[in-house]
């Protein structure tokens, strides 16, 4: 049994992780979905696992997994939708990865300038690199509502074990 003091820190700490988790979603700099399942894990263990026990956080586990895929999944998606060519889909994905390195902008600007610098390496027009640009841009926009989406289920998940 956990002190009741202790307890009262345990849920305080996993509501900051949570909160900040959620920020994160759209903040480049932060872990958003790991910090909310660090949060939901706390929240549990404060509770001796009492409320919510170990089939309920691997759910919320396998979550938080597929969370890390869905950015580089839909920014590719994204430009493919839009005709882009395989070059400037893997630029996407390589954009993506090099623009969290420059915060917010390198977030937005990262898949759009690899996907048409990718298309143009394919010697396409200004116009089919730019349309890929967009698409890959739509991706990251979808890609980061889907981490949404995966950290509200995540939220739901945890409250539904925990009343139940």
């Amino acid at each position: 049994m956990i002190d009741p003091s202790l307890q009262i820190l345990f849920w305080l700490l996993a509501a900051l992780l949570i909160v900040v988790g959620f920020a994160g979603l759209i903040l480049p700099a932060l872990p958003g979905i790991p910090l909310v399942f660090a949060g939901l894990v706390l929240l549990a263990w404060a509770e001796n696992f009492v409320y919510v026990g170990w089939g309920t956080l691997t759910l919320l586990g396998v979550l938080a997994l597929l969370s890390f895929g869905v950015d580089f999944l839909a920014t590719a998606l994204g430009a493919k939708k839009f005709g882009a060519s395989s070059r400037a889909i893997w630029g996407a994905a390589i954009g993506a990865l090099v623009g969290l390195f420059f915060g917010l902008p390198g977030l937005l600007l990262g898949p759009f300038l690899g996907a048409v610098i990718g298309e143009f390496s394919g010697k396409a027009t200004l116009k089919a690199a730019t349309h890929a640009g967009v698409g890959a841009t739509l991706g990251l926009l979808f890609g980061t509502l889907l981490k949404i989406a995966l950290a509200f289920a995540m939220l739901g998940v945890f409250v539904l074990a925990r009343l139940l």
